[in-house]
């Protein structure tokens, strides 16, 4: 499947970030070199999609699919640093801290964090999206932090080498995974001018997919290999970490995972919307092999 949003997004992401000859170039060569490795770009894509099939103006939602890549890519270079999960693997080349050292992998995370917020409330995208500008930015402020995915961050380092209940491997998955899918999935709709009850099914959607999308990189864990997702593999069962695989098998969770996935699409025939895409995308992210 094609994604039709993929050359906009990495235009724009390289057009955001920032570049510099000067004393700061570490820094501005650490950001770059996370942010433009080969990715899937998935919570930007989301974010377009359901903007773009909602009767929004995708141009104008540029900035904020670049914010949700940014806090996404901070997240992962945060979480591949020795006190987190130390991975000397990311998108098949080394790690952030790695090429760069630990400090500035650090710092480089810490500026992307701040650059999401500084392009969604830059004068330019404000005067464009108005209040719903500022509305996504909220959400992806709320999503990203304490009841979003550092939250979910604190539960995986938390309940490690311990036996968590489904429950809260299922709070871990909805904050860790789900929170950024569900933000982008959410913004773009508020970027349309969606109203609360099509926010409500984006929601469901988001959700489901945020869901299947973790469990599915809990069962490559187990059976991909490193070459293939570019990053190690076999680190849950090494850093004795529970969750639905280790407790359901893989088949009861591919199970699972293709459940959600029809959840997700039957929240799509509510919407009144083209959801070719969405539907699609659904179903690539459930039976991906990277």
């Amino acid at each position: 499947m094609d994604n039709k949003y993929l050359a906009q997004i990495e235009a724009s992401l390289d057009r955001h970030l920032p570049k510099s000859e000067s004393v700061d170039k570490v820094l501005s060569d650490s950001m770059r070199y996370s942010v433009m490795a080969p990715g899937k770009r998935v919570r930007p894509t989301l974010l377009l999609a359901f903007c773009d099939a909602l009767g929004g103006n995708v141009e104008n939602a540029l900035p904020y699919a670049c914010a949700v890549e940014f806090i996404h890519t901070y997240s992962l270079i945060h979480d591949d640093l020795p006190c987190m999960d130390n991975d000397d693997l990311r998108r098949g080349r080394p790690s952030n801290h790695i090429a760069f050292g630990e400090g500035n992998a650090l710092l480089a995370g810490d500026a992307l964090q701040a650059l999401a917020f500084e392009v969604m409330l830059s004068d330019d995208a404000l005067e464009k999206n108005g209040i719903a500008g500022a509305k996504a930015a909220g959400i992806l402020a709320a999503q990203a932090g304490f009841s979003g995915m550092v939250g979910g961050q604190v539960i995986d380092t938390e309940t490690e080498g311990k036996a968590p209940s489904l429950d809260v491997i299922g709070e871990m998955y909805d904050k860790k995974t789900g929170a950024l899918i569900r933000a982008s999935c959410m913004m773009g709709a508020v970027l349309a001018g969606a109203d609360d009850s099509v926010l409500q099914k984006v929601r469901t959607y988001a959700d489901n997919v945020g869901f299947v999308f973790q469990i599915v990189d809990d069962i490559l864990d187990i059976e991909s290999d490193t070459e293939t997702l570019g990053k190690p593999v076999g680190s849950d069962e090494e850093n004795n970490k529970v969750n639905y695989v280790t407790m359901l098998g893989i088949e009861k969770s591919r199970t699972l995972a293709d459940k959600m996935t029809s959840e997700a699409c039957a929240a799509l025939d509510q919407l009144a919307i083209k959801s070719g895409f969405l539907r699609e995308f659904a179903h690539k992210l459930g039976t991906r092999t990277t």
